[in-house]
């Protein structure tokens, strides 16, 4: 078993606060295109095509690279990830908002994932060794879950307002700012962490995960212009054959970059696969919800955004009371699912007859949802692990996340496409619902 480098005795109310603008700024940066989308696609000549990659590719980056950026940062530091990874933030932000086409877009919103990807494994880890354990890791990854909601908040409301006063690009300037001042303050504030002993490299295990998820996420966005295109269908194929060998690799090997051992332990199989349902029924959900209103009702990107900050907002709020909720960190997880699928059912029949009231109720019962899930799972994500593994642990648990994101809207756009906006809608709520049901069911009574 391998030690982890002790946690400092008292912690500096700084070490949290510069861990928590992590998930924050990284979910600004995932969520900024949603209310701006059309304006850039026209700005930069898009075509049919461009607009699904300029989406999705934020989300390739983090998939990709979570669970590499996890590993190496328990191996090489934390804190020296976290601050490298809001450097390249910075940068990348550069390149989105000096763009001159899609290429170049897609390019530097890859690599914002990229970067995302280090500081939401890194912070995550940062907390877990602060806080070993105890209330005061129930408050911490309280908070740290509230930066998610928060982030989904405040990404499209500020993308809208700076677009309107000035341009598209002028969010990427203001992103790239506040990271690279997160990187000084890192480097200025917090203390380094990482396992006692570094693990080797493993070039197998590293090589086929990248390239199948990679395949995976390629076959998902690029099936959104149709499942049965051959690329689509060689992209599936491909990401089946990888994904498989990386499991039958990682058995075989001293060092795995993920000890396939965890899925059979309950808290990190809850913790996963618990991620990956929020990722296609609840982000997903949400994610294409705003394009429906706007396709549907002729709602302003401004209009939606706020729309969307009910149930964000009330997740923020959510999460930070979480500690609060005298309930087991399963037990939590799964009334938020619930919670969430039972928040979606009033946007039943929003498209064919809008109604306000049951809408905003809705969505502040499903954000409420979301926050105990928000929070849980930040929880979950380190418990669930070896202490010297906390940084893997959210390395994983966010790419079930992301990935299911993905996943979640494209299976909505795809179902609104062969039913209408109206029926497609509707069916893809209930679905989703009774998905969030039976997993809720599944975490709670699941053995321990």
């Amino acid at each position: 078993m391998l030690a982890e480098t002790p946690a400092p005795g008292r912690v500096r109310p700084a070490t949290l606060a510069v861990a928590c603008a992590a998930p924050l700024l990284a979910l600004v940066n995932y969520t900024v295109p949603m209310v701006t989308l059309p304006e850039t696609a026209r700005a930069l000549d898009a075509g049919p095509t461009g607009p699904v990659w300029m989406l999705n590719s934020v989300t390739l980056g983090l998939a990709v690279s979570l669970l590499l950026a996890g590993g190496f940062a328990d191996d090489h530091g934390r804190r020296r990830v976290y601050a490298l990874g809001m450097a390249s933030l910075a940068v990348s932000s550069a390149i989105v908002a000096l763009s001159d086409g899609v290429p170049v877009f897609v390019f530097g919103r890859f690599a914002q994932g990229v970067a995302s990807a280090a500081v939401l494994a890194a912070s995550l880890g940062i907390v877990g060794h602060a806080y070993p354990a105890g209330p005061e890791r129930l408050r911490a990854t309280g908070r740290y879950g509230a930066m998610l909601g928060l982030g989904i908040a405040v990404g499209p409301l500020v993308s809208g307002g700076l677009a309107a006063l000035s341009s598209w690009r002028s969010v990427y300037w203001v992103m790239g700012g506040a990271a690279a001042a997160l990187a000084v303050l890192a480097v200025r504030t917090l203390p380094e962490s990482r396992a006692a002993k570094r693990r080797r490299l493993d070039v197998p295990g590293t090589v086929t995960l990248t390239l199948g998820l990679a395949a995976l996420v390629t076959g998902v966005t690029e099936g959104r212009l149709g499942w049965t295109r051959p690329v689509v269908l060689a992209a599936f194929a491909a990401a089946a054959l990888l994904l498989i060998a990386f499991a039958l690799v990682e058995t075989r090997r001293r060092e795995p970059l993920i000890d396939m051992d965890l899925f059979r332990h309950p808290p990190f199989v809850a913790a996963t696969g618990g991620a990956l349902v929020t990722g296609v029924a609840i982000i997903g959900l949400m994610s294409y919800l705003p394009s429906v209103l706007q396709l549907s009702l002729g709602m302003t990107p401004v209009g939606t955004a706020a729309l969307l900050a009910v149930w964000s907002g009330a997740s923020f709020v959510s999460a930070l009371l979480t500690p609060r909720v005298r309930l087991a960190t399963r037990a939590r997880l799964a009334l938020g699912l619930l919670l969430a699928a039972a928040g979606s059912l009033p946007l039943l029949g929003t498209v064919a007859h809008w109604s306000a009231a049951p809408v905003i109720a809705g969505l502040l019962v499903a954000g409420i949802g979301s926050g105990l899930i928000n929070a849980s799972l930040t929880h979950l994500a380190i418990e669930s692990v070896p202490s010297h593994w906390v940084s893997m642990g959210s390395g994983a648990n966010n790419t079930a996340r992301y990935v299911g994101s993905s996943v979640g809207a494209a299976l909505m756009a795809a179902v609104v496409g062969g039913h209408g906006l109206a029926a497609g809608t509707d069916i893809t709520i209930i679905g989703y619902a009774v998905v969030a049901a039976l997993a809720a069911a599944l975490i709670r009574f699941a053995p321990s």
